[in-house]
């Protein structure tokens, strides 16, 4: 553990860092996100409108702030989709620390809704639909998925409405993303905080007004300060939480990745008919498949699909 108090740094902290953090004295844990690099690069992949890129940029923050906590290896996938102008917004969350995610949306409908608002949050773009939590533990194991409505204006409002009715977890999440020049022009960036109540039990009896005092604290968040490279995340849980002291309890590194590969796009083309194959052969005799979350461009001989 890190005692914040003996240790603000003089510098900002890396960018692309997940942080758990301990309250001092009361039953609230929480997690902080901060992302530069990593959050630019899974933005920039595709030619998204700004009110897109900051719904997948938050969706990439909350997946990092939920998946951290995972104990075991494998992913956990952040997905809302409904009948609004963004079909769906998806990311994976591995847990050694990679982050990949797409937006599927009509341009045409998000320019409509974007007029008259500075930025139009979940609801207006995602519609009517449901957010889910689902989390892989592998092949060998049974997925595990959590889904509740689309309700609120934000993905941190399906958040917290998540934990509420599949975990019983009393949880505030604080979601925010902008872009922002250190000095190599604007570039996205994002961060988030995560809060949630420890239930009571003999020794700790009852918590709840604990809870009540921490998310007074946690109210004052300002988005700015979550993607402001100049404040560290070491200060920042020090300016919110100094009342009662804060702990750093662990880091782990966060990157952009992806799964793609030459070798599964081939398996994906093995599962279609000879006849099939041959109808996706363009004119310089290759198959050319795209990865929709980086974009990259695979172009394979029809062969290859036979594995």
């Amino acid at each position: 553990m890190t005692d914040i108090a003996a240790h603000i740094a003089s510098e900002p902290a890396p960018d692309d860092i997940v942080s758990a953090f301990q309250i001092e004295g009361l039953p609230v844990r929480g997690r902080i996100v901060r992302l530069g690099g990593a959050v630019d690069e899974v933005l920039t992949r595709h030619d998204y409108p700004e009110p897109v890129a900051n719904l997948l940029g938050e969706a990439c923050v909350l997946a990092a702030l939920v998946g951290s906590s995972l104990k075991f290896e494998g992913r956990l996938i952040i997905q809302a989709q409904g009948d609004g102008p963004v079909r769906y917004v998806v990311v994976d969350y591995d847990t050694s620390g990679g982050l990949r995610g797409y937006c599927r949306f009509d341009p045409e409908a998000v320019a409509k809704v974007s007029e008259g608002f500075v930025r139009p949050g979940a609801r207006t773009l995602l519609g009517g639909g449901t957010f889910m939590m689902t989390v892989d533990q592998g092949a060998d194991m049974d997925r595990y998925q959590g889904i509740t409505p689309i309700e609120g204006e934000t993905l941190a409002l399906c958040a917290e409405q998540y934990f509420a009715q599949s975990e019983q977890t009393p949880t505030r999440v604080r979601l925010a993303v902008g872009q922002a020049d250190t000095g190599e022009g604007l570039k996205w960036r994002a961060g988030g905080i995560l809060i949630q109540s420890i239930a009571g039990d003999a020794a700790r009896g009852d918590t709840e007004d604990a809870w009540t005092h921490a998310q007074a604290l946690f109210e004052t968040t300002g988005e700015d300060e979550l993607i402001d490279p100049t404040v560290p995340t070491t200060l920042l849980l020090w300016r919110l939480f100094n009342e009662d002291g804060v702990r750093l309890i662990e880091e782990k590194p966060l990157r952009a990745f992806c799964r793609c590969s030459e070798d599964r796009i081939a398996g994906v083309l093995g599962s279609f008919t000879a006849q099939e194959v041959a109808e996706m052969v363009e004119p310089d005799g290759k198959i050319h498949v795209t990865c929709e979350y980086c974009s990259r461009v695979y172009a394979l001989a029809p062969e290859a699909a036979a594995g």
